[in-house]
């Protein structure tokens, strides 16, 4: 069972087992999941796994002897790619042995008749790392839980056989297909402009609260065309009993099968909810200032995909708010635990604390973790949200220092610790002129300036500082901040006193051109000599008014 933490969290009470909500994890969500989430304690999963087909889509099915697939993010470049891991993976879900009983049957035998009809390469690695996740979530869930899982055509045909093989496919509920984009100009096919989101329950008990969506105003104009003498609109519904069931009786001349009974049908008429045609056939009044919505259908057509605005934060796979809002109300209660155990830049989250829910997010780079945090800080103003599974001394620093892929990942988690900006964004894994990491500050004339950061994970010495120095004149930034896993030597403080000072005319005071910080330093909460005027390191989410800030508006508006 894992450790307490209750830091930016809280801990819910399942059935007998603890869970920290309210909380986000670094690392590989596989083993998150059976580190620290208990059987039986999450009410929904939603996962729009790292997928990223829009770029190739038939690179994924390349032979494993050609050169490496670029069609995943780059911070997953090597996950999907069968090798010793995914030889694994596979061992554990197809021997009885290996699992003991933790894997379902049909799961063994559609991974085994998978892996003999397309053989090893990157998409029977991608869904060996899938179905493996797969379970674990299905462990996790509550008996009235559900699962939504969010891809596209590349692969949605498998993931739904093995999504059957996995929560059995009499818990399958819907296909939903979800239009992104208006349109979408590809010469040589039709225009692909949807995802598929599958909707499978735990079992038979799921919860559901059906959702409601606003009608189209081009129908209400078309059906709310009478209008009472008072201006109330309505549409003039059947009083038949479909198919003639119905109680059979003689109203005003006409004898016929009727939806409603002869008491009933007479209190209608009587509050005047009855129209009569040019025949004097009854209809029941439907009123447009009564209509309460329609059902929501799994074609959902009416959620665009986020492509600007303030919701809009440059990460490449996020999702609308407002998509998440939708699955959320749909499967869930306020109160219950929502997952995301492939969290990106956290929409999920989001929406789970915008509608009052308790949620868990995971994801395997610190640069999501941060652009996460800061979301939850802009849009709720909780700043103090716990990150388990980061480093909180130096050694854990050096563990991830040196871990496959650790360079970029010791990165990104070091620049978030002087809430800097990382240079070329997510994707970003090459040639940087010297540049991790970029924080901007005002100046008097309300112009921007550039502290540039450098982040070495490695051993450091003075020609490092020397190499800072140029990159600053080069770039022309005010100051260059060196950010070092091992402490720096005398001979480079040295370096770094005789760049001289920048001045801030703004607030009068002096700052070091160049400074260095360790990691030792600001794990103790040490930070960079800058003016106070800094700008967010990432773009800046809109902020959330629930009903205190919704109630400020009405005072403002009053004034």
């Amino acid at each position: 069972m894992a450790p307490s933490h209750t830091l930016g969290g809280s801990t819910s009470s399942r059935g007998g087992s603890t869970i920290d909500t309210n909380v986000l994890y670094y690392g590989d969500n596989l083993d998150i999941l059976r580190r620290y989430i208990p059987d039986e304690s999450v009410d929904l999963v939603y996962l729009d796994p790292p997928f990223n087909s829009d770029r190739n889509y038939n690179v994924i099915f390349k032979d494993e002897s050609g050169r490496k697939s670029d069609a995943q993010l780059l911070a997953f470049e090597d996950t999907w790619h069968w090798g010793p891991s995914a030889e694994a993976i596979y061992a554990y879900l197809t021997e009885t042995a290996r699992h003991q009983g933790r894997v379902p049957d049909t799961v063994s035998t559609i991974m085994a008749a998978l892996r003999a009809g397309i053989g090893e390469n990157q998409m029977m690695a991608y869904l060996v790392e899938m179905v493996v996740r797969l379970v674990e979530l299905r462990r996790v869930l509550k008996p009235t839980g559900s699962l939504y899982l969010h891809c596209d055509p590349t692969a949605s045909h498998y993931l739904k056989v093995i999504l059957d093989a996995v929560y059995g496919p009499e818990n399958f509920r819907n296909e939903i297909v979800w239009q992104r984009f208006g349109s979408h100009n590809d010469p040589r096919r039709f225009g692909r402009v949807t995802d598929t989101i599958l909707f499978y329950s735990k079992t038979e008990r799921y919860f559901f609260n059906p959702v409601r969506v606003a009608y189209s105003a081009d129908h209400l104009e078309k059906r709310f065309n009478y209008r009472d003498p008072d201006g109330r609109r309505f549409w003039p519904n059947t009083m038949l009993a479909p198919g003639g069931r119905g109680p059979s009786y003689e109203w005003k001349g006409h004898t016929r099968n009727w939806r409603f009974t002869k008491d009933n049908m007479e209190k209608l008429d009587a509050t005047g909810k009855v129209y009569y045609s040019a025949k004097g056939m009854p209809y029941h009044k439907n009123y447009l200032d009564e209509l309460r919505g329609q059902l929501t259908q799994n074609l959902w057509t009416d959620i665009q995909m986020t492509k600007s605005g303030k919701e809009r934060l440059g990460y490449p796979t996020q999702k609308p708010v407002t998509l998440l809002e939708r699955v959320i109300s749909a499967s869930s209660r306020p109160g219950d635990v929502v997952l995301d155990p492939f969290c990106g830049c956290g929409t999920a989250v989001v929406a789970a604390q915008k509608l009052d829910r308790k949620w868990i997010g995971i994801d395997v780079t610190y640069l999501a973790i941060a652009v996460m945090r800061a979301r939850l800080k802009d849009t709720f103003g909780l700043a103090d949200v716990e990150v388990i599974g980061q480093p909180t001394e130096v050694e854990g620093a050096r563990q991830l220092a040196q871990s496959p892929d650790g360079r970029y990942q010791f990165q990104w988690w070091a620049l978030n610790l002087v809430e800097a900006q990382p240079v070329g964004g997510v994707e970003r894994k090459g040639a940087d002129r010297g540049i991790d990491g970029v924080i901007t500050f005002s100046d008097e004339r309300h112009a921007l300036q550039t502290v540039i950061v450098s982040v070495k994970s490695g051993h450091v010495d003075s020609s490092m500082v020397r190499d800072l120095k140029g990159t600053l004149e080069r770039e022309k930034a005010a100051v260059g901040l060196l950010v070092t896993l091992d402490e720096p030597t005398r001979e480079m403080n040295l370096e770094a006193s005789t760049a001289g000072l920048y001045h801030s005319d703004l607030w009068n005071r002096d700052y070091p051109k160049i400074q260095i910080l360790s990691i030792r330093e600001l794990l103790d909460d040490r930070h960079p000599e800058l003016p106070p005027s800094r700008q967010a390191a990432f773009q800046k989410a809109q902020r959330h008014r629930g009903a205190a800030g919704e109630q400020e508006q009405l005072f403002e508006r009053g004034r």
